[in-house]
């Protein structure tokens, strides 16, 4: 098979050195080389690059930088993606700092792996997704969203609703400056500096280097965001035959102030009506702070505007530093077997903000004895003091990523993989005093940044939590690609072998079914191990009869075995049907592993399974590219914090199964060199196959069910969608370019019962860029970015509850949710040299 005879075939070659990869599509090093794309001579490789000619055997969408630099300067990569049929994202702000919420085929975003590079970044502990501490945008040379399927060397914990990736910019021979600074409204700043070196020294090492400020005003209340970015990648090629090894960086500083959330009404409007109705969209925290009384001989107590569920906004931030160093590389060992290595290493240190009200008696301040502490300096143990108390989290992360590839023909390809996940993580919650409502520390009195003001009274810094947690995630995986019948069938075979280990060390004591935690150094005056297989007993202190746990040392552990299969057949030049199999895990969050029962043992929940497939069509022909797929997925053993019905303590459990199956569909037209169309539509429908014990002793009504069971079964997932649409235009007149961008998003439910919901909404966004080309300034622009158009007013992230309709249960106080993103514009210049 000669070469002019590959480059017309619309698949996916199998031998790296057969032809160079258009772009890396794939996740780890391993996957991008057994990836390597060719488009046909007649076909259309993307449509303005928010639809790419997929040729995967499986249901995924790509976007690549083309699309990705129309977006506002500085977004989000999650925003970006937003027009992706079957994902959804609800921004918490125009600018992306401040977060927000992933769902895709009705999951959240615990429930799919983040990777960048191939590389995890879900949070070690709850497998969170923190959307505001990704790459810079212009460094993200494309993103792909699979829906329910990993390819097979991916190491995730989490991944039943599918994986993300996105891969970072490479370097280039040449060298080159690019300057963008960007204004906005809300007083927007933004400076994103990048330097490519070009081949340098004698061996055409290649480098770039960036960096990237930010700092913009909220868009309602007082406060500010402000964000540092760091990034670097250092490339070397080792021969001219591909091999090569790489080193990339990156460094993001968060410091924001947080956005209030609306609390929403109950199920019949009785108790609670929207709260958006009385404090209007723009309503926040509270800009009073009270200086609190300190009065000798008096039980002070805390002023009620500070302590209130809108308290003092000087205390509501959500700082973090984070950092990732990834290594990648490819080796040749023989012309048919190569190698590659990709190692990793990720920091965290992050927490939400907060506050937490201590007695001077409280059990976290008395010495071993008893005898408490003035912690407010008025002679006398009698008070209540407001501290600054956030839930700092601080993990290191290490990893790597291996394969070994055999090309065994020009059709046939086999690769076996090994990769490791170690995630150390150490959760503390250190006093420290505020300072007029402000924290002196944003990480509080974290790693020796002691508040004198905070000690308690053996002399060390209070803390409402202390525990540290070791995550190890090994896996091996094997597979076997072929192409058949010229090329116009190709297969897949994958096995995937997670073995994962959970070592738990809770440094203070608890209380069951509950994630409140009590570090004292006071002697208990009791304790008890209430059941031979508990991991803690029970005590109490002095006279009260309140039960804690002491503090325990555990380990558990989750194996599976997880295939998957895939098929694809071109049956004419423009037209490819695919199908694909594959079996996922999410196993049980770490953080949650630490809550106990009533008697001392933990939980026996076990990881969530899906078996998930989809298949489809495609079309690629005369500058139209489209697919249209079917999915669906079966997820055992759900995972859900709630209470158990024997001791009526809340718990992680496994509740029961989800059945969800839909629709995707996508298509673009390059009609002439000055428009493009873009079309997206997905279908979700998701089915609870169990009513849960929520706790209390109501029976909700008309249910038929007993005392404290909610009826979910039968009900559909809160926050997704049955329906959503997106769609964009651009056109291109000498040198303006204009584009038009919108998505409509369905009814959402926020509770698990569906007692409760939020309407539809729509949202526009418009981008206009004038190329400088005709002034001499080649490569170079100024683009208006407007997001939210017709300022849209809208909940974007919802916090739900199992049940907002049953009194005397938990959650009858109602849901909350976040004011979706209003209107926003952006000008940005950008230049290169």
């Amino acid at each position: 098979m000669n070469t002019k005879k590959i480059a017309c075939l619309a698949s996916t070659a199998l031998v790296g050195s057969l032809l160079a990869a258009t772009a890396a599509m794939a996740q780890s090093t391993a996957s991008t080389e057994v990836e390597q794309v060719v488009v046909t001579a007649s076909g259309t490789k993307s449509v303005d690059g928010l639809l790419t000619a997929e040729t995967a055997l499986k249901n995924r969408s790509v976007i690549t930088q083309e699309y990705i630099d129309t977006q506002p300067a500085g977004q989000t990569i999650a925003q970006t993606l937003n027009l992706v049929p079957g994902f959804n994202f609800t921004n918490s702000d125009p600018y992306g700092s401040s977060g927000g919420t992933i769902r895709l085929h009705g999951q959240d975003g615990a429930h799919i792996g983040l990777l960048v590079d191939g590389v995890p970044l879900n949070d070690a502990g709850n497998y969170a997704i923190y959307t505001n501490q990704q790459l810079d945008p212009e460094l993200i040379e494309q993103a792909n969203v699979n829906t329910g399927s990993a390819d097979v060397d991916t190491a995730t914990a989490s991944s039943t609703a599918g994986i993300i990736n996105y891969t970072t910019l490479r370097t280039t021979k040449d060298a080159r400056f690019v300057v963008k600074p960007s204004v906005g409204t809300d007083n927007f700043r933004r400076i994103f500096g990048l330097v490519q070196t070009g081949e340098f020294g004698p061996f055409g090492t290649q480098a770039w280097f960036a960096a990237n400020y930010t700092k913009y005003d909220k868009y309602k209340g007082p406060g500010s965001l402000e964000k540092k970015q760091y990034n670097f990648r250092i490339y070397q090629p080792i021969r001219d035959n591909g091999d090569f090894i790489s080193l990339t960086g990156n460094w993001n500083e968060n410091r924001n102030a947080q956005y209030y959330s609306f609390n929403i009404h109950d199920a019949t409007y009785a108790v609670r009506a929207d709260e958006v109705n009385t404090l209007g969209w723009d309503g926040d925290y509270l800009t009073t702070w009270v200086t609190p009384t300190a009065v000798n001989g008096t039980a002070d107590t805390i002023p009620a505007t500070n302590s209130a569920t809108r308290g003092f906004y000087g205390y509501r931030i959500n700082p973090s530093n984070t950092g990732t160093i990834r290594g990648s590389s490819r080796w040749t060992i023989r012309d048919n077997l190569r190698a590659t290595f990709d190692p990793s290493f990720n920091y965290t240190l992050a927490n939400g903000g907060g506050t937490f009200t201590l007695s001077e008696t409280d059990l976290r301040v008395v010495s071993a004895t008893g005898v408490g502490k003035d912690l407010n300096g008025d002679g006398d143990t009698r008070d209540s003091v407001l501290f600054y108390g956030p839930s700092n989290t601080n993990t290191r992360r290490y990893g790597f990523n291996s394969s070994v590839i055999w090309d065994i023909n020009d059709s046939n390809l086999l690769r076996v993989s090994y990769a490791y996940d170690e995630g150390h993580t150490r959760q503390t919650g250190e006093f420290s005093q505020l300072v007029n409502g402000f924290a002196s520390d944003p990480f509080s009195a974290k790693d020796g940044h002691e508040d004198s003001t905070a000690l308690m009274v053996n002399g060390h810094v209070g803390q409402k939590r202390d525990r540290d947690s070791i995550a190890v995630l090994q896996q091996w995986s094997a597979e076997y690609r072929g192409r058949f019948i010229d090329d116009r069938l190709r297969l897949s075979v994958g096995i995937r072998a997670p073995l994962q280990k959970r070592e738990l060390h809770q440094f203070c004591y608890s209380q069951a079914g509950s994630s409140t935690y009590t570090c004292s150094d006071r002697t208990p005056a009791t304790s008890v191990k209430l059941a031979t297989d508990a991991v803690a007993n029970a005590v109490t202190f002095g006279t009260s009869t309140t039960r804690y746990f002491t503090p325990f040392k555990a380990i558990r552990k989750y194996d599976a075995v997880l295939p998957s299969y895939g098929a694809s057949f071109k049956i004419t030049d423009s037209g490819t049907i695919f199908a694909s199999y594959s079996e996922q895990q999410s196993s049980p969050k770490v953080d949650n592993l630490y809550t106990l029962t009533s008697t001392g043992k933990l939980g026996e929940v076990q990881p969530e399974t899906s078996k998930g497939y989809d298949f489809g069509y495609r079309y690629n022909k005369g500058g139209i590219v489209g697919s249209i797929s079917g999915w669906g997925s079966t997820i055992k053993d759900r995972i859900v914090s709630t209470r158990d019905p024997t001791d009526d303590t809340i718990i992680d459990r496994n509740v029961g199964d989800v059945e969800l199956w839909g629709v995707d569909a996508q298509a673009g037209w390059s009609i002439d060199e000055a428009l493009t169309v873009y079309g997206s539509a997905s279908y979700t429908n998701s089915e609870l196959q169990n009513n849960l014990f929520v706790g209390g002793t109501a029976i909700y009504p008309g249910a038929g069910l007993a005392a404290g069971y909610a009826p979910t079964k039968g009900k559909e997932l809160v926050e997704t969608p049955k329906w959503m649409f997106g769609g964009r235009v651009t056109y291109k007149v000498s040198d303006f370019t204009f584009g038009v961008q919108g998505k409509w998003v369905g009814e959402r439910w926020v509770t698990d019962v569906n007692d409760v919901k939020v309407p539809h909404y729509a949202v526009w966004d418009l981008d206009v860029r004038y190329d400088l080309n005709k002034i001499g300034m080649e490569k170079s622009y100024v683009q208006l970015n407007v997001s939210n158009l017709f300022d849209e007013k809208y909940y974007g992230d919802l916090n739900g509850t199992s049940t907002s309709g049953l009194s005397g249960a938990p959650g009858y106080s109602g849901p909350f949710a976040r004011r979706g993103a209003p209107r926003a514009a952006i000008l940005t210049l950008r230049t290169e040299f």
